[in-house]
């Protein structure tokens, strides 16, 4: 069960960082990598070292020329290969670092900070295709990916249609089966990121002519196990963003594959897809977090240059404050979702499809909020601003890389009806470790991933926080506000169940029908607002920033507006106290997400 709020005391204790990290990576560059997940990602941070230092060859300027240019970073690429990175994708058990995915993504997210196209592109594309194997395949299919990320190579997976159009999931390819148990592959694809640098490739391949759930199967193909002539690499194909990942197209034409190249058996590409991308929905998201927050860094460099006590004009502190608690709140949502995985595992693809659906069109909305504060300095390409352009163009590329809004929606909207009537409130709460980030939890196993929970835990959690806040709302405006806004979500959940518990048997029709997909959308808001919640309440008693209603009366009240339910008015010095949070981190040079940890530079 989750721990009881309870009220501060009289005197309100002065902030700290709310999960201080180490100040210098325990490593050397160029040294073994700790143990440790955050120990690891304070090695990176300061392997890649100060972003903004021109004489650096991981910083801001030479990642800009490298895009420029349209290459990937040679000397990035070979630093992070050194690293040994790719071993953080294989489980711990075949011989890597990967233990669980919040831990990955926290890892992930100084290479992220800087460049979001090279985390793809030299990054978790490799995970995502290894995902269905680390699911399902035998002993020696998985033995061997592990062999081939270890030694630092690629991965990428190559889509079946899931009806988007855009040329990274358009297209298809077919493996017809053969009386000996084998495939004979053909078709073409255009635009795979790494495809002319592969060392394996996890296809999802048509196997049945008619369509339906066992429509597809994963294939694991070693290139050079083809024979000559079944596959070409066609050329690079140039991308609006990304610009420095490389992307190129594949044919198969009549090209025979063994019997050993299947992945779990004969139509399992649906299912395994729905299983695994479960972890590239919370992943993508809580990684992109680290992108947005070099610019809202860029941001209040620009507002504050210059200014009095490095203090920006009050014109730019409700953009400022919003965009940080945003932040936190995306970061809330997502670390949530990822840590689901491996204490839910059986339940966690309504969480990690809501984090999908929902985080995106929020990060897109702080970027456009923080141009107005970096005004030309938003079209500045050097390497002091350029980073934001950068991620401007990068990041619809990047989305395109997995399992759509509406891949999403069609997880949702189907479970909509059995969990108003089932599982909103009458579901018990989880375990309040699933809201603090520091918490231990069981190792992350792809193979425990299932469909088959349909209880809501994040729900359970709002309206017991709720019910918590209620008797608290005397002690101060702030708490008041809080309690206010925990219960405006909790009468959108009554309306929801309401709304949901009367709709007609779910068909293909409502999944594109308006009201449904609306239906959807505000239930992912609120599961939002819950996740922001559960981890503000694991804070209780810390005396952290993370502890303050501040930040979470903010963030909720922006969610809110997003959904239209009523908000009170912002207590005095809410805004005030979250700017000086905001201000404290970038001149201390520390992460503007849930981890609070200390920066390069």
């Amino acid at each position: 069960m989750t721990t009881p709020v309870t009220a501060p005391a009289p005197a309100a204790a002065a902030h700290r960082p709310s999960t201080p990290g180490p100040a210098t990576g325990p490593g050397a560059p160029g040294g073994v990598p700790p143990g440790d997940a955050a120990e690891r990602a304070a090695w990176l941070e300061n392997l890649l070292g100060d972003p903004d230092d021109p004489h650096n060859p991981h910083g801001y300027k030479p990642l800009l020329d490298a895009d420029d240019r349209r290459e990937a970073p040679a000397a990035t690429e070979a630093l992070l290969t050194e690293a040994g990175l790719t071993a953080e994708f294989v489980p711990h058990e075949l011989g890597g670092r990967l233990i669980r995915p919040d831990l990955l993504a926290q890892v992930l997210r100084p290479l992220f900070r800087r460049d979001v196209a090279l985390g793809f592109g030299h990054g978790i594309t490799s995970l995502f295709g290894a995902s269905a194997v680390w699911a399902a395949g035998d002993t020696a299919q998985r033995e061997a990916t592990a062999r081939v990320l270890l030694a630092g190579g690629r991965t990428p997976i190559v889509h079946h249609e899931l009806a988007h159009a855009n040329a990274i999931l358009r297209d298809e390819f077919t493996a017809r089966p053969t009386p000996d148990g084998g495939f004979v592959l053909s078709g073409r694809k255009d635009v795979v990121i790494n495809a002319d640098r592969a060392d394996a490739y996890v296809m999802y391949a048509r196997t049945a002519a008619s369509s339906g759930p066992r429509s597809h199967s994963v294939l694991l193909l070693d290139p050079e196990q083809l024979p000559p002539g079944g596959l070409r690499r066609l050329p690079r194909a140039l991308t609006p963003g990304m610009r420095g990942s490389r992307f190129a197209g594949l044919r198969f034409t009549d090209c025979p594959a063994g019997p050993d190249t299947l992945v779990g058996d004969l139509g399992d590409g649906v299912p395994l897809a729905l299983r695994t991308y479960q972890v590239n929905r919370c992943l993508i998201p809580a990684t992109v977090v680290a992108g947005v927050d070099s610019v809202l860094r860029f941001a209040v460099r620009a507002a504050t240059t210059g200014r009095p006590a490095g203090v920006p004009p009050r014109r730019w502190h409700t953009v400022l404050t919003g965009v940080f608690t945003d932040l936190l709140a995306c970061d809330s949502m997502a670390v949530t979702g990822l840590r689901a995985l491996s204490l839910l595992p059986d339940s966690s693809h309504l969480l990690a499809a809501a984090v999908k659906m929902t985080m995106p069109d929020l990060l897109r909305e702080d970027l456009e909020e923080l141009s107005t504060v970096l005004g030309a300095h938003g079209y500045d390409r050097g390497p002091r601003y350029g980073g934001f352009q950068k991620l401007v163009r990068d990041l619809p590329v990047a989305g395109l890389g997995h399992a759509g809004t509406a891949a999403c929606q069609a997880v949702i909207v189907p479970q909509l009806p059995t969990l108003a009537r089932r599982s909103w409130f009458r579901t018990d709460e989880p375990a309040g470790r699933l809201f603090l980030p520091r918490a231990p939890l069981p190792a992350f196993d792809y193979r425990a991933l299932t469909l088959t929970g349909s209880d809501d835990v994040l729900t359970a959690s709002l309206i017991g926080t709720a019910e918590r806040l209620a008797p608290l709302r005397a002690t101060s405006d702030a708490w008041a506000a809080l309690a206010d806004l925990a219960d405006a979500f909790v009468q959108e959940m009554r309306a929801l169940r309401e709304q949901c518990a009367a709709l007609p048997g779910i068909t293909h029709a409502a999944l594109v029908d308006p009201r449904v997909c609306a239906l959807a959308d505000r239930y992912a808001l609120v599961l939002a607002a819950a996740a922001c919640l559960g981890v503000w309440q694991g804070q209780d008693g810390t005396g952290t920033f993370l502890s303050d209603p501040a930040w979470a009366v903010l963030a909720l009240t922006r969610i809110g507006r997003r959904l239209g339910v009523p908000v009170p008015d912002l207590p005095e010095n809410t805004t005030k106290a979250v700017l000086e949070e905001v201000l404290a981190r970038y001149r201390d040079h520390r992460s503007f997400d849930l981890y609070d940890t200390q920066l390069a530079g």
